[in-house]
């Protein structure tokens, strides 16, 4: 396991937290899709919801998993955390837990006889929060400054997380019992939400066959496929991806739009946007190019933006998720693409 380095060690680094010296042996869009292929051994058939777990990865962003249990969240979490290397550590949130147990605390060291203070485990590379939504909003709230700010304060005393940091959540329909709302301002701190469904018919024989002859590959036997210096160097050169400024003049657009909606309460907020633009950023490095093109735009925008529109009305939880997915789809989708990023770049024309 590679011991987390932590911004202020000896290593020189850039302003991401990147090594500046680094080769790569192989193409780092080698190793990118080697790690693609270990995850999906473990999760079947969801070959996009890894791609975009492993774009937010890249973009530097945090990801929520939605989805009824069952259908293999905490698997793909766990996957995901353990194809890096680093230290994974895994919280399981319950309704009686209290933010000292996420961030740590000050404990009376017996033999001293001193206050010393003890981590927690949010004091890792990656960190799986475990059905995020089943304990209080005083212990969610623990999370804001750790997501944001990479940083966690405890008893007056700032601490940094470790570099590179990931909380990859899970948390089951809000309309199920036990379950508390997760507060806009978490929300917006999550850089994806993604729902993982069903498997398809085919699909899930290929799980049951594997059951079946004991062929089933847990998250536990996931090898790292690269290390936390390579994932921090691939970051730092995602975000040198070129984006032409007619594709921020159509974010922004999108943006604009969105908070005229008479359907959202809320727009998209300006933090929308630079999580918008890394996650296109990281979704051109993944396919080898060292520039965006409005497909990346297209193919980033509902699992980035559609959970950061608050709709008006009272509409049960999932229904107001779906009608904001449909909306993010109808902005982007009327919104003028500005011809001159087609004429540079070219474009699948998905719309």
């Amino acid at each position: 396991m590679i011991t987390p380095q932590f911004i202020g060690s000896e290593q020189e680094y850039d302003h991401t937290g990147a090594s500046m010296h680094h080769a790569w042996a192989e193409p780092p869009q080698v190793l990118l899709h080697r790690l693609q292929s270990k995850a999906q051994q473990v999760l079947v058939g969801k070959q996009a919801i890894i791609k975009h777990l492993l774009t937010a990865m890249l973009a530097g962003g945090h990801v929520l998993l939605e989805d009824i249990p069952g259908v293999g969240k905490t698997l793909l979490a766990g996957a995901m955390a353990r194809t890096v290397g680093g230290e994974f550590k895994r919280i399981q949130f319950t309704s009686d837990m209290l933010p000292a147990d996420v961030t740590g605390g000050l404990v009376l060291d017996g033999k001293t006889g001193e206050l010393g203070f003890r981590p927690g485990p949010i004091m890792a590379n990656v960190v799986l929060a475990d059905e995020i939504n089943r304990t209080s909003p005083r212990t969610q709230s623990a999370l804001l400054e750790a997501m944001e700010e990479r940083r966690v304060t405890v008893e007056g005393k700032t601490r940094r997380l470790p570099v590179p940091f990931m909380l990859i959540a899970t948390q089951n329909p809000l309309d199920f019992e036990g379950t508390n709302r997760l507060p806009e301002a978490q929300m917006d701190r999550f850089m994806m939400r993604l729902s993982i469904g069903y498997p398809g018919s085919a699909d899930e024989k290929t799980i049951l066959e594997q059951y079946a002859l004991g062929r089933r590959v847990e998250p536990e036997r996931v090898r790292p496929v690269i290390a936390t210096q390579e994932w921090l160097q691939m970051q730092a050169e995602a975000r040198q991806a070129h984006v032409h400024p007619a594709l921020l003049d159509y974010m922004v657009a999108v943006a604009n739009a969105s908070r005229r909606m008479p359907e959202a309460l809320l727009g998209l907020s300006p933090r929308a946007l630079r999580d918008w633009l890394r996650a296109a950023q990281a979704a051109a490095y993944i396919e080898g190019r060292g520039y965006v093109i409005p497909d990346d735009l297209l193919d980033t925008a509902e699992p980035v933006l559609s959970h950061r529109m608050v709709m008006k009305g009272g509409a049960a939880a999932a229904s107001a998720g779906e009608a904001a997915r449909q909306l993010v789809a109808k902005l982007v989708r009327q919104t003028p693409l500005p011809p001159e990023a087609n004429a540079v770049y070219g474009s699948r024309g998905r719309r």
